[in-house]
């Protein structure tokens, strides 16, 4: 092989490298750049914010103020208490389900589709059925009707999504232990549903972040008093126009909470997969 065949041989890895890192710090740029805009439109008066490009000023919290004094993060606590009960419940149902269909092939692939088919109807039909629910049993405009709207579309994905995880644990696990003296409930509490703990987390916040960011049934279903925090962020569009800066501190307060699940949930991924076998 000649030289200057060796020393493109030799070039081509940097070259891939260097273009690796331009893709990988673009995609970094363009997803960071929004949340850097907000971030810093929410320290900006109105003055400063006709002109979007300006990142040398002096910040003013009189943004975050009129959030503190506009009820979000009360809206926030709603949003995370729909959030927590639509994930338990979820979880909870969504595991069995999953576990039946991934070791009894119950319902067949159909099942696996039929599941999400409220992901294909629009939320503009799903809606209807939960709004009148809500006003024959006198509930509008409270959390019920939105946590059963919730669940109509996390519970399905939930599931779904823990099915590859419990068709990933080897059936000798389970044979064993019922070789050893458990009951069928026993194993699967005790020994199958430990190996996909780290699916569990993953559908957890996945199903979390779902319920956190939905505005649409919130719209419909609770709009007043009982109102989520997309709906409340949604209300600084007022007759007068956006409000960009105080809009820009309540999306803060929408994303930091997602933000710190997902970091919390990598490392119990990590040591999830890392963990081995499971002893019992």
């Amino acid at each position: 092989m000649t030289r200057p065949d060796l020393s493109r041989r030799f070039a081509r890895p940097g070259a891939l490298e260097v273009l690796r890192l331009a893709v990988l710090t673009a995609a970094f740029v363009f997803v960071l750049f929004p949340i850097v805009w907000v971030a810093l439109a929410s320290f900006k008066t109105p003055q400063q914010m006709s002109e979007p490009f300006l990142f040398a000023f002096a910040p003013s919290l009189a943004n975050w103020q009129a959030v503190f004094e506009s009820g979000v993060f009360a809206a926030a606590g709603r949003s995370a208490l729909v959030g927590v009960i639509t994930v338990a419940i979820s979880l909870v149902v969504g595991s069995m389900g999953a576990y039946v269909i991934a070791k009894y092939r119950a319902g067949g692939s159909l099942t696996r589709f039929g599941m999400l088919a409220a992901q294909v109807v629009p939320p503009a039909v799903m809606v209807f059925p939960f709004l009148t629910m809500a006003q024959a049993l006198r509930m509008t405009d409270t959390l019920a009707p939105v946590i059963f709207a919730h669940l109509s579309f996390v519970l399905p994905l939930v599931t779904w999504f823990l099915i590859g995880f419990f068709e990933a644990v080897p059936a000798s696990l389970e044979e064993q232990a019922r070789v050893d003296g458990f009951t069928r409930w026993q194993a699967f509490r005790m020994v199958v549903l430990p190996q996909v703990y780290p699916g569990i987390g993953a559908a957890g916040i996945f199903g979390f972040t779902l319920s956190w960011n939905d505005l649409f049934y919130g719209l419909i279903l609770a709009p007043g008093n009982a109102a989520i925090l997309p709906v409340a962020i949604a209300n600084f569009n007022t007759f007068r126009g956006v409000q960009i800066g105080t809009m820009s501190a309540a999306i803060m307060i929408a994303i930091i909470p997602v933000v710190i699940a997902s970091f919390f949930i990598q490392r119990r991924l990590v040591q999830g997969i890392s963990g081995g076998a499971v002893k019992y």
